[in-house]
């Protein structure tokens, strides 16, 4: 079976990728001036058959419509009288970033809407308010609209509730909670699973001959569950972990870890045994205090193979100069960099990085909706093995209702990260075994 592509014609191929992100922002842009005309006059089941993006110099807007955003009524649609129907639901009206957030995912979707050329797909909002009752209603008046598949929510308790009215309805529930213990049983999470990270990262640094490792890993059940992924990861490749220290967030709490790990590699050091590889997991609030503490403590990363996870996915990870040559596992930047160029021209903004997933999830239905009703989104066809190719790459979804993805390495460079091992083209059996559950992230 072929991959399926999710991407349109107008993001791909790379050497077209300039133009084309102009061409398909701006026919957004006018096909959005166009529909708020049309809802301002009172005129009511929005079509928009036209505003299909497929390529340079169609639909080009005067300089007048530049920023105009999508119409704010619940519902954008392609096309024809019995359009295939599809439910966001996502905490719009919760205050602080969970609202920001939302806005960012309702408009990656509705771009993906606008960027496939398919006239038979109307997507429509919910606001579930972050709540579980709120997704809970949402749910119901989503199915009661007709909805055949549900997108989103974000939360655990959410994607929770909805679950409890979707799975008696049959509708299955594509979420952007990272929770394992939501998914299953019709609810599939598209976001990206803790855990598998670790073991890209891991095996591509016992390929280059990492054998003996140290981790440093936050002090809390996610970074329980790293450590339990780390060991299963150097076991598979026939290493062997020397010590794994948890820190704290605040930076006096770090400088034990980091002092027993320096002591734990002069000891492995002395035996004839040395660490060559240090994993460290963090993000942009601890990682930076991390990086500080390595000179501090004679840790030398030029002379052992730093590693981390994705959560060093971040603009600013290459100002560390204790981090300059480190490998992490991360999508393939250019995906990101080329929808968040679209995303920016159309909305004057730059997306949250869960953006790409609501982009995904859109474009998956799409792709999927021409087949008859009632074999449109069954699970079969979510969880096809050959998967599809997204904003970040390569993804499937698994009977188990989570994701694998394939990552590609990245290494820090102080001016933007260089790729050093590309994304896999297509899935094995099993691109990452052996991971463990992981606690949420949202």
């Amino acid at each position: 079976m072929h991959l399926v592509r999710l991407m349109t014609a107008g993001v791909r191929p790379r050497n077209r990728a300039a133009d084309l992100a102009r061409a398909a922002a701006s026919g957004v842009r006018a096909c959005m001036m166009r529909a708020r005309a049309v809802v301002a006059v009172g005129v009511a089941g929005v079509v928009l058959a036209a505003c299909a993006v497929s390529g340079p110099g169609v639909n080009q807007p005067s300089s007048s419509t530049a920023n105009v955003a999508p119409p704010s009524g619940a519902e954008v649609a392609l096309g024809l009288q019995q359009p295939v129907k599809v439910a966001m639901l996502l905490p719009l009206s919760a205050t602080g970033p969970a609202g920001k957030v939302a806005k960012g995912l309702k408009q990656a979707g509705e771009l993906a809407l606008f960027e496939q050329n398919n006239p038979n797909v109307l997507l429509f909002t919910k606001d579930t308010a972050g709540t579980a009752e709120g997704a809970r209603q949402a749910a119901q008046e989503a199915i009661a609209a007709g909805a055949e598949l549900i997108i989103g929510p974000l939360f655990a308790k959410s994607v929770e509730a909805a679950a409890a009215v979707a799975r008696p309805a049959n509708v299955p529930v594509i979420a952007f909670s990272t929770d394992r213990a939501v998914a299953g049983n019709g609810v599939y999470l598209l976001s990206f699973m803790p855990g598998e990270d670790i073991s890209r990262v891991v095996g591509f640094a016992s390929q280059q001959g990492g054998r003996n490792y140290a981790a440093l890993l936050p002090q809390s059940e996610y970074g329980q569950r790293l450590a339990a992924a780390l060991d299963i990861a150097v076991r598979r490749n026939g290493g062997t972990v020397a010590t794994v220290q948890s820190y704290p967030l605040d930076a006096n709490g770090m400088l034990d870890p980091v002092k027993r790990v320096k002591d734990t590699m002069t000891r492995a050091s002395n035996s004839g045994r040395p660490v060559d590889v240090l994993l460290i997991a963090g993000g942009q609030d601890s990682l930076p205090t991390l990086a500080t503490l390595l000179p501090y403590n004679d840790i030398d990363t030029r002379k052992l193979r730093l590693i981390g996870t994705s959560d060093w996915d971040f603009p600013a990870v290459g100002q560390q100069e204790a981090l300059v040559g480190a490998w992490y596992p991360a999508p393939d930047p250019d995906g990101w960099r080329e929808f968040t160029s679209r995303f920016s021209a159309t909305y004057g903004s730059v997306p949250p990085r869960i953006a790409s997933v609501a982009h995904d999830a859109v474009s998956l239905a799409i792709a999927l909706s021409a087949n008859p009703a009632g074999q449109r989104f069954t699970a079969a066809n979510l969880t096809r093995p050959s998967g599809f190719a997204g904003i970040d790459g390569l993804f499937r979804l698994t009977a188990e209702g989570t994701s694998d993805r394939g990552l590609a390495v990245l290494e820090v460079q102080k001016f933007g990260p260089r790729l050093v091992d590309p994304a896999p083209t297509s899935f094995g059996p099993a691109l990452y075994s052996g991971v463990p559950a992981a606690p949420a992230t949202y």
